[in-house]
């Protein structure tokens, strides 16, 4: 039975209810508990369970509250341990279960996914595409006793991330506290999850020999930008295929030191990158025969979209928290933002599914939807009893999507259009006077 006040809330804030039905339903304790006893090798669960460390750094990485301290304060009841043993477990996940956190996310949602047939996004029809890159985390504050005599910025850590792209979930994530590592020792982890008929689709510094034969070996395909590094013996010379919006582009064979012949597609650029890049060239082991050149150019151009979910775990959710100094600390959140991102995907599929896919895809602000949220949340959870929520767990993949879609049809959308801004005018000249440093505004706009 909903009460008459959860009903107020779903009438004036239905995306914050979607948000809270979503994350009852995956931070269900049970099955994250679980998840902790399966993954987990070193830490052990007493007092302090993993599903609670989890739905409160996911209040810290959503903005609800701005810090680890901040959260504690107001769940310290619900925490039952005191700050240090909270900050004592935070700093010692193990990336694995981070990592699991991220896989589990997207198995909980992807099959809500499945209800939204406007949320999916078909890349190439055929195959399941991958989208792969790299993400240093910023360097923390000297907190830590082994940084406070250190200059220089302490980095703790990076991650691989695997985005797919029809749904629009992170599905993988590769964490590593070496924040000097090469991302490319990381790659045998990543060739463990290639699976047959997948297309991954990444930049330069994945084009290496081993990287592109082994996904080949694996019966999957690439469309991954060519590293000046990499040698190749040309097979067959450039030929014209046409043109597309980036420029002309051109078509040869190659063979790689392994053996593997590959196509090389060349794009001449109509304009140079921000890098000074004139041609930009793609190796792909796509049959020519199902997918043309120009396909598999525009195929490679899809790589922006994780570009936009690192900017989205970025500035719309907090992925960064330089006050945690720990490796695994950092990594960990980072994680959670992960998650999030999933959350906010879920939302957006639903909101596909009743407005339509372009509206969604042009004019809905992520930034708009998350500060709706934050600034509803607290009065959400005091005014709404923890019991109204739990029926969200039982139910059927079939009835919660079908409940998020009646939430969907509340969403006033000019709530949360995107600001789009003009064409930037010139700089005026200013007038700099070293006599007179200062100016009175008021005098200035008097009437002349």
């Amino acid at each position: 039975m909903i009460s008459a006040i959860f009903e107020r809330f779903v009438e004036t804030t239905p995306i914050t209810v979607m948000v809270r039905a979503i994350m009852e339903r995956i931070f269900a304790p049970e099955l994250l508990d679980k998840l902790f006893e399966e993954e987990a090798e070193q830490q052990y669960q007493r007092k302090l369970l993993f599903s609670t460390v989890v739905g409160l750094m996911s209040l810290v990485v959503c903005g609800m509250y701005p810090s680890v301290s901040a959260a504690y304060k107001g769940f310290e009841k619900l925490v039952g341990v005191s700050k240090v043993s909270l900050y004592s477990k935070i700093n010692g996940l193990e990336p694995k279960l981070s990592q699991s956190l991220v896989r589990y996310s997207s198995e909980q949602l992807s099959v809500i996914h499945q209800e939204f047939p406007a949320g999916y996004r078909s890349i190439l029809p055929g195959y399941e595409v991958r989208i792969i890159d790299g993400n240093h985390i910023g360097a923390t504050e000297h907190r830590l006793e082994v940084l406070r005599t250190e200059a220089a910025g302490a980095l703790p850590g990076q991650a691989l991330v695997v985005l797919d792209p029809q749904r629009g979930l992170a599905v993988d994530v590769f964490p590593c506290e070496d924040g000097h590592a090469q991302e490319r020792s990381l790659f045998p982890l990543v060739l463990e999850q290639v699976k047959a008929k997948e297309v991954w689709i990444a930049d330069r510094n994945f084009c290496t020999k081993d990287f592109l034969t082994q996904i080949a070996e694996k019966k999957a395909y690439f469309v991954i930008r060519e590293h000046k590094q990499i040698a190749w013996t040309e097979v067959t010379g450039l030929e014209s295929i046409g043109q597309n919006d980036s420029g002309e582009l051109f078509e040869q064979q190659v063979e790689l030191d392994s053996g593997l012949k590959v196509r090389r597609i060349v794009i001449q650029l109509k304009n140079a990158t921000r890098h000074g890049d004139e041609q930009v060239w793609v190796l792909t082991n796509l049959p020519k025969g199902k997918v043309d050149g120009l396909t598999v150019a525009d195929l490679y151009l899809k790589r922006w979209q994780i570009e936009k979910l690192f900017q989205t775990i970025t500035d719309t959710f907090q992925c960064e928290l330089k006050t945690l100094g720990y490796p695994r600390a950092a990594l960990f959140v980072f994680c959670v933002a992960l998650l999030a991102f999933n959350i906010l995907s879920t939302v957006r599929a639903s909101l596909k599914e009743v407005h339509g896919a372009t509206e969604i895809d042009e004019n809905l602000s992520d930034y708009y939807v998350v500060e709706d949220v934050q600034g509803t949340w607290r009065g959400l959870e005091i005014a709404i009893l923890p019991e109204e929520w739990q029926p969200f767990q039982g139910m059927t993949n079939i009835a919660f999507a079908q409940y998020l879609r009646q939430l969907a049809e509340r969403v006033n959308l000019q709530r949360f259009r995107k600001s789009k801004r003009g064409p930037k005018k010139a700089k005026a000249k200013k007038n700099f006077d070293p006599n007179h440093p200062h100016v009175a505004t008021a005098r200035l706009l008097k009437p002349k």
